[in-house]
């Protein structure tokens, strides 16, 4: 073989190669103003699993969509109710508010509030496409946060939390934590607390935990999500309500690069936050 056929040759062999080793790439975009849709051209379907309700929201859609779910739902049922719930939308990959502990990417534990099976179901399966699971109030935190040190705690069926700091999100699980006469935070201002002790009490054992909590984990503010928070009329200076819709920011900014890390329980923002509307 001639010189120059073989340099066409390895030229060739380079080309191929490069286009084998090359991956698709997913630039990270700015939150629009609704902190709802993102713009890139992966598109992604959030699932917020709560203790009530099952949420959705896909890149590209402005109204959710929900299910009830409640303490006979399992992981398999989830997964046909919302395939069913999105038919008509399109998606590449799915990003998964679980209401437990995540580890390595899969619930840890079943939930406390909803059926069995979650543990070892598989959602890549049941979805047909990339899942990426993470607690769901670390999923709003996500979606929440703007800088600094930041404690989410979420007020809804249970108690969630989560603390990012710098751009280091950290899952973090409270709720079980003994606060008093026995009994854990959430059984305190998760939805049986309000029940039992009444929304004023409530209240006021609400800003006692907030305050202890802030001062503990350093945290420069604190942010209070799930569907009880509306009900606290007056905040403490650096704590701030949150929006429940921004669970679904956090689903869509799981799957941007600038949110990527290699350690499982943790995602790092590369440079400045997002800009948040």
């Amino acid at each position: 073989m001639k010189a120059h056929d073989l340099a066409e040759a390895d030229s060739s062999m380079t080309r191929n190669a490069s286009r084998k080793a090359r991956r698709p790439q997913w630039t990270p975009s700015r939150v629009k103003d609704d902190g709802r849709t993102p713009r890139r051209s992966l598109k992604v379907l959030v699932i917020d699993v709560g203790g009530t309700n099952v949420k959705i929201l896909a890149t590209g859609k402005r109204t959710p969509r929900k299910i009830p779910s409640g303490p006979t739902m399992t992981a398999r049922d989830m997964a046909a109710a919302v395939r069913q719930l999105a038919a008509d939308w399109s998606y590449d990959a799915v990003a998964l508010g679980y209401p437990g502990a995540v580890r390595a990417g899969r619930p840890a534990a079943e939930p406390k509030n909803l059926g069995n099976g979650w543990i070892r179901f598989d959602f890549e399966k049941a979805f047909g496409c990339p899942v990426k699971v993470i607690n769901d109030a670390a999923l709003q935190a996500l979606g929440s946060y703007d800088g600094g040190r930041m404690l989410f705690l979420g007020l809804g069926t249970g108690l969630g939390s989560a603390l990012i700091t710098d751009g280091v999100l950290v899952p973090m699980e409270l709720a079980h934590l003994r606060y008093r006469k026995g009994r854990t935070y959430e059984d305190y201002v998760g939805l049986r607390g309000l029940k039992r002790f009444g929304k004023k009490k409530w209240c006021r054992y609400v800003m006692d935990i907030v305050t202890a909590l802030k001062h503990a984990l350093q945290a420069d503010h604190v942010v209070l999500g799930g569907g009880n928070a509306k009900r606290l009329k007056r905040l403490p200076k650096d704590v701030r309500l949150g929006n429940n819709e921004r669970a679904f920011t956090g689903g869509f900014r799981l799957w941007e690069e600038a949110w990527k890390d290699e350690r499982a329980a943790c995602l790092v923002g590369s440079g400045p936050a997002p800009v948040v509307g």
